[in-house]
């Protein structure tokens, strides 16, 4: 869990994560708390490194000959 949450960070991490921080505060800086939503999704994409990377959203593929 460790190595998931200090390693490999990238362009597309930091920009999730400062996302989060920006819908946040517009969400309380508006009283829009729809936003908080929004803001917990791209927080829990950034923590986990989850959704599509730098390659893109792609399955990978192997040929076997």
């Amino acid at each position: 869990m460790k190595h998931l949450l200090l390693n490999d960070w990238h362009f597309m991490r930091f920009l999730r994560l400062a996302l989060a921080v920006f819908l946040s505060v517009q969400a309380y800086v508006t009283h829009e708390w729809f936003f908080i939503a929004f803001a917990v999704f791209f927080l829990f994409q950034a923590i986990f490194n989850l959704g599509c990377g730098p390659s893109g959203c792609k399955i990978p593929y192997d040929k076997k000959n």
